[in-house]
């Protein structure tokens, strides 16, 4: 197992009389950028906590950074770092301070500690506010502050529970291109979990979490193969028409809804002049796209992320998130 940097074999935690992760494998490869993709409830925050040795697994087993979760916890939690979904710095210390006492936390030697206080700050591009009360901060610069922390006593593996929750568009671009540049230059294995489609992008491997299972893994790119074909969306002068044209005249199965005509085809591009010169029914507009991770989701779960959210398992207990 450890030739992996995070590995885990039949992990599962109960509470009571329900089950928030059943039986969950995984293999992440040192260096990688894995995510995990679900809704809220999925059981994502749960699994993170098993791995770092916050959460006690009620069967299975996981080695993080070749440390056994249960045997070694003091070596694993050496050998991490952990950024939290909610904010964890002091309000009431300044950058630089907040980065001092988690180096003493950590046994990090203070010569040693002050040059990585200064190359952390210039990483994440706090620098002219290192002696600034971090209260004083925006969630962006308090959150990159946190990735600081993170990486200060040099761990091997960075865990990421929902990084860019609260914040804008902006911050969260900034965020990923902070996290992309810290992988590159200092080879650290980053494991974060997410329910923003558009993040998992980034990711080289993620692993879709349902209601406690893991439904398939593979990188974004095979994960969307699975669906292959483009989705076009018609606005027409009848849409019940040109359901049965698509139908009939081109062997295609169509549905109709609140958002148009829905179908899905190879190569949507090359299709829609085609579609568009030989369907007898007003063509009002055409939307092509590709295949996206939600399409995944709904493939493999019958639901999408959002639907997932607020259904029942967005009733389920925090310690299952």
């Amino acid at each position: 197992m450890s030739e992996y940097a995070v590995v885990a074999e039949g992990l599962r935690k109960t509470y009571g009389e329900r089950t928030a992760v059943k039986g969950l494998d995984l293999a992440v490869a040192p260096g990688q950028l894995f995510g995990f993709l679900g809704p809220n409830g999925a059981g994502k925050s749960t699994t993170i906590g098993m791995l770092c040795t916050l959460v006690r697994p009620t069967a299975g087993r996981a080695e993080v950074a070749g440390h056994d979760v249960l045997r070694a916890p003091a070596e694993v939690r050496r050998a991490i770092g952990l950024i939290f979904q909610e904010s964890t710095v002091d309000l009431d210390l300044t950058a630089e301070e907040n980065l001092r006492f988690h180096a003493e936390l950590f046994g990090v030697p203070r010569r040693r500690a002050r040059v990585a206080i200064a190359e952390l700050l210039e990483l994440v591009e706090l620098t002219d506010r290192r002696r600034s009360p971090v209260g004083t901060f925006s969630g962006g610069m308090r959150r990159r502050l946190e990735i600081a922390r993170g990486l200060l006593h040099t761990p091997r593996v960075l865990f990421l529970d929902e990084p860019t929750t609260g914040l804008d568009p902006q911050t969260r671009i900034s965020i990923w291109a902070h996290l992309h540049r810290i992988r590159r230059e200092q080879g650290v294995t980053v494991f974060l979990t997410t329910h923003h489609l558009e993040e998992a992008e980034h990711c080289d491997r993620i692993a879709i979490l349902d209601a406690g299972e893991s439904v398939v893994s593979g990188t974004p790119a095979e994960l969307k193969a699975v669906i292959g074909a483009d989705l076009i969306t018609l606005r027409t002068g009848d849409d019940a028409a040109a359901v049965r044209a698509l139908r009939d005249h081109f062997g295609l199965d169509a549905d109709a809804g609140a958002d148009g005509v829905r179908v899905r085809v190879t190569d949507g591009a090359s299709f829609v002049p085609k579609l568009c010169a030989e369907l007898a029914v007003p063509v009002h507009s055409v939307t092509v796209t590709a295949p996206a991770l939600d399409d995944v989701f709904v493939h493999y779960t019958g639901r999408t992320i959002r639907e997932a959210e607020d259904g029942p398992m967005a009733l389920a207990a925090t310690s299952g998130r």
